[in-house]
Formats: structure tokens, C-alpha cells, sequence
């Protein structure tokens, strides 16, 4: 064969690959467990060495790594395991870091995915039923659990969403209000340059502490304070309301009512920024579609098309202004309060 052959690959085999593909997360999940990433970071290590490091299996570590070199994650030659620039996002204390995101994910997603079928039949999510109350709720009831979120939400503000703010810059507002804002890192962003306003950290009580540590190390807590309680019953005034990635997780009447809680505080012509994924039309690939079946199978909540937030906020009193797309897979949405 030359090198300018294809292998082509059959329906079939296409198939197959697609529905093997739990193998490749758990197998992540195992390096990121591990710190494997983080260890390797600091140098290639025989397999003995890392096996001994991480106390892991000889056998089935080698196994993994050897699974995982064919998708880019290790080099491994002369007895050594290298770490590759993807298999670094999985180390820790990366600004590239998506570790905490992989833990996040395969400790609160994986399970309720294998009811996935629960929801499919009934349209209730599956978590509900796996965990035995709503996802948040048994997320809040463990702080580690809480911890592991905080920090997969962040690994997201900064990794994933890295370069969406160039070119941003909020409405005009002396106070910018975080409205679920967890451990800050979305408003830090977005203020670190904006020495004449302030802010708020809105969130739960277990989840709004995480912002104070956050905001001290970016020297932001002489004008952004955190403020704890429920959007659902009351948030604090501001001039802006800024709801990062909160929206998609509620069905529609749950959003009216967060909207409608922002409205009873907010002055008419308050300015409202939501940072979501806009789910662009037709058959066109988009991470807002798989992130959809996420909301699907854990919360009541979506992922909406511009058209449906523009109902969405008429029918809360909101106009929407416009929607600017960012050089990653968000968009800001903007809106003004009639």
C-alpha cells in the first residue's frame, strides 16, 4: 500500500468504533484518577516506575497506556511512557487543564448514562431516577462532590472557553451581578480589566465559598463580593445580570422563573448577558448538540436554538438585543429588561 492510500473503513467497523467509545473515556478517566498526566509531565517513566508511583496494576496499566497511544494521549518507545501535548490537558495545574472536568464528568455523567434508555422512554432524566433525587441536589448533599464540580466548571471557563472574551466587552453597568456564578472564574475574566466596576458572586451557600479564595487571588474582593441564596426566590441588585452556562440546565419554566426573579430586583433597562451554546440549525456538527443529551439524561434542562432563547426571554420581559458568537463553541446573548 502507498503512502497515499486510504484504509477504508466499513459502516460496520464505523459503527463498532462509535459505540466502543465508553472504553476511551473510562480509560481517561483512569489517567486523570491517577495523575498519571501530572506525573509524566514532569518526564518520561518506565512503566514499572509509574506503575509503582500510581500503585496501579503492572499489567493493566500497560494495557491502558498502550490502548491510549494509538489515539494520541502517550508515546511509548525503549520501555518508556512519554505524555503527549493532549494527554497534558489531563494534568493538573495546567491552564490547559481538563482534569477535574474528566473527573466531573465520569463521577456524576457516566452512571446515569446507562439509564439513558429510562429517559428515552419517559422524557424524565435518568439521573433523577439513578441517584434517587435531582442531580444538583445530590451534588450539593457531598462537598467533595462539590468540589470536584467547582473546579470541572472552572477547568471549562478557562481551558475550554480560552479566547472567547478577546474582543468582549460587557453592557455598560456599574455593578455586574454573577447569577450562579460558583467559584467566580467567569467574572473574574471579565472584570480583571474593568477597574471602575464592581461585582457579585451569586450562588448556593456550599458553592459560593469557593469564589471568595478565587477573587482574593486575582486581588478583586475590595469591589466583588459573594453572595449566597437561590435564584429561584431572590438575587441581588445590579445594573447587570450575568448567567453563564446556568440556563441550559432548566426546562422552560424553570428559566421563566429564574428570569422573572431577575426582573421583581432589576430596574427596567437592566442588561442581561447570557453565555450559552446556540444550537445552530439544520445537520450541522456543533457541541451543543451532544452537550443536549447531557442535559437530557441529568437535568430538565437544554440546549436552545437563538429563536427559542428570543421566546424565551420575550416571554420574561426581556428583548433580545443580539447574539455575538465567540471564537469557541459559546455565544454572548444579550438583552435588555422592558
Amino acid at each position: 500500500m502507498s503512502a497515499t492510500d486510504q484504509v477504508v473503513v466499513s459502516p460496520q467497523i464505523q459503527m463498532v468504533q462509535l459505540l466502543t467509545g465508553f472504553e476511551v473515556s473510562q480509560a481517561l478517566y483512569i489517567v486523570a484518577k491517577l495523575d498519571i498526566a501530572t506525573i509524566l509531565s514532569k518526564g518520561p517513566q518506565s512503566l514499572a516506575q509509574l506503575a509503582a508511583e500510581t500503585k496501579a496494576n503492572a499489567d493493566a496499566l500497560e494495557r491502558i497506556i498502550r490502548f491510549l497511544a494509538t489515539i494520541g494521549v502517550f508515546r511509548t518507545r525503549d520501555g518508556q511512557v512519554e505524555i503527549t501535548e493532549l494527554g497534558l490537558t489531563l494534568a493538573d495545574g495546567r491552564p490547559e487543564s481538563v482534569r477535574y472536568a474528566a473527573l466531573y464528568f465520569m463521577e456524576t455523567h457516566y452512571g446515569p448514562f446507562g439509564d439513558f434508555l429510562y429517559t428515552a422512554l419517559t422524557g424524565e432524566p435518568a439521573a433523577t431516577r439513578y441517584f434517587g433525587r435531582p442531580f444538583f441536589d445530590w451534588i450539593s448533599a457531598d462537598p467533595e462532590r462539590v468540589e470536584v464540580q467547582n473546579r470541572a466548571f472552572a477547568n471549562i471557563t478557562t481551558g475550554l472557553r480560552a479566547g472567547m472574551f478577546e474582543g468582549y466587552r460587557l453592557p455598560e453597568g456599574a455593578v455586574v451581578a454573577d447569577i450562579g456564578g460558583a467559584d467566580g472564574s467567569m467574572l473574574v475574566q471579565l472584570l480583571t480589566d474593568s477597574p471602575d466596576r464592581g461585582g457579585i458572586v451569586f450562588d448556593r451557600p456550599e458553592v459560593v465559598v469557593a469564589a471568595e479564595e478565587k477573587l482574593a487571588e486575582h486581588g478583586l474582593t475590595d469591589r466583588v463580593r459573594c453572595v449566597a441564596g437561590d435564584f429561584f426566590e431572590s438575587v441581588p441588585a445590579a445594573d447587570v445580570y450575568l448567567l453563564s452556562y446556568i440556563l441550559h440546565d432548566w426546562d422552560d419554566s424553570s428559566c421563566l422563573r429564574i428570569l422573572r426573579t431577575i426582573g421583581k430586583t432589576a430596574d427596567s433597562g437592566a442588561r442581561l448577558v447570557l453565555v450559552e451554546a446556540v444550537i445552530p440549525p439544520g445537520d450541522t456538527p456543533h457541541p451543543a448538540k451532544g452537550i443536549d443529551l447531557t442535559m437530557l439524561a441529568l437535568v430538565s434542562g437544554r440546549e436552545r436554538t437563538a429563536d427559542e432563547y428570543r421566546e424565551l426571554l420575550d416571554a420574561a420581559g426581556f428583548t433580545l438585543d443580539r447574539v455575538i458568537p465567540s471564537s469557541t463553541s459559546f455565544s454572548f446573548i444579550e438583552a435588555t429588561l422592558r
